[in-house]
């Protein structure tokens, strides 16, 4: 599926009230989203978030987030208590002062040098600098005090108090506990700043979370993301998932840069693939009626959808996970919106009737 030609927005961009598209014409479609993690590379899942708000039509009933992902859910769901013009200021807003505090604290970034002459992101004196020192120092030893900018701007950009009392929305997020090596979900009556934080600590830049006496990494290596707390605890059949680590590459990676990234690609998705088998066997049963009558009230039939980022997102590389640059975030927002476009097109129609996704076929 190629993505439709990239369409420039504001935060105030207007929401339409009538026409196709309009949820007055017909009730909202009840959905829920798995929101992948990947750094700055969620931005393409604020586009794809924006562009459902501004098309009307869906009711987003739970999400599911890890890392980028879980920054996007608790934004989106702070937002949504004002209505889905509070959620489109709110993304856009979260995402100008993760840019902002780039500006003053990331190493991830090129001189202006380096932009005149036109240089990508992995090619930046010092995105090779701060490898070298990520990969023979721990967070441990540069950031004893650690300092994480990331913090201020989550508790800038979120109410958290407000969040537990009032969100509309279900949340779920995803982070992987240290000492079990298991995953540890967090859901909407227990959102801080710590667990999102959590969800998104990558282990080679910041310590560990600690939240209530247990460590807690980046959920991505447990669940990227999880997506069983939405089967549970959602009434809303349908889950579509927002890919954000290519699952297909056609090249093979031979750089350093490439190897890693592609390593870091297959590794985030792994425990996603491992649940969508499972869906896919149960799924299986159930259409050929394989189960007792006494027993299928245990299984919820989950419609699944994709919206993958695999062409969308393979011209960038490992490095520009953590490149925080406003333009770039912009046109990673710009290419979300023009796919989720495309793809309510081509799929809103299968929305609360059917799989739009062969599970065995694109994932198996």
């Amino acid at each position: 599926m190629k993505a439709q030609q990239h369409t420039t927005i504001t935060k105030t961009s207007a929401i339409p009230s009538m026409g196709e598209g309009s949820s007055s014409v017909l009730p909202k479609k009840k959905i829920n989203l798995a929101l992948q993690g990947g750094g700055a590379h969620g931005a393409f899942a604020w586009g794809v978030l924006d562009k459902f708000l501004e098309d009307g039509r869906v009711e987003i009933e739970g999400i599911s987030g890890t890392s980028a992902g879980s920054m996007n859910a608790v934004v989106f769901a702070s937002g949504m208590i004002k209505g889905p013009q509070g959620a489109r200021d709110a993304l856009h807003d979260f995402w100008k002062a993760i840019s902002d505090a780039g500006e003053k604290y990331s190493m991830v970034k090129l001189n202006p040098i380096e932009k005149m002459m036109g240089k990508k992101i992995e090619e930046s004196m010092l995105n090779q600098f701060f490898k070298m020192v990520i990969h023979n120092f721990s967070p441990y030893e540069l950031n004893p005090h650690d300092f994480n900018p990331l913090k201020e701007v989550l508790e800038a950009s979120v109410d958290f108090d407000e969040l537990r009392k009032h969100s509309k929305t279900k949340l779920f997020i995803a982070t992987t506990n240290v000492r079990s090596g298991k995953a540890r979900v967090f859901d909407s009556s227990e959102m801080s700043s710590d667990v999102i934080l959590a969800s998104a600590c990558l282990p080679f830049l910041f310590k560990a979370v600690n939240i209530d006496g247990e460590n807690y990494w980046d959920g991505g290596y447990m669940g990227n993301p999880v997506l069983y707390p939405l089967i549970y605890n959602t009434t809303s059949s349908d889950i579509v998932i927002v890919h954000i680590n290519p699952i297909e590459r056609n090249n093979l990676p031979k750089t350093a840069d490439e190897i890693a990234n592609r390593v870091n690609e297959i590794s985030f998705n792994t425990s996603l693939i491992k649940e969508l088998r499972a869906i896919h066997f149960v799924q299986n049963m159930l259409s050929k009626n394989m189960l007792k009558d006494e027993y299928k009230k245990n299984f919820k039939n989950v419609l699944m959808h994709s919206i993958r980022a695999d062409s969308v997102l393979s011209d960038l590389s490992v490095s520009s996970k953590l490149y925080s640059d406003w333009k770039f975030l912009e046109d990673l927002r710009d290419r979300g919106r023009a796919y989720a476009a495309d793809w309510l097109k081509h799929n809103f129609k299968h929305l609360n009737v059917e799989s739009s996704v062969d599970l065995a076929k694109e994932f198996l």
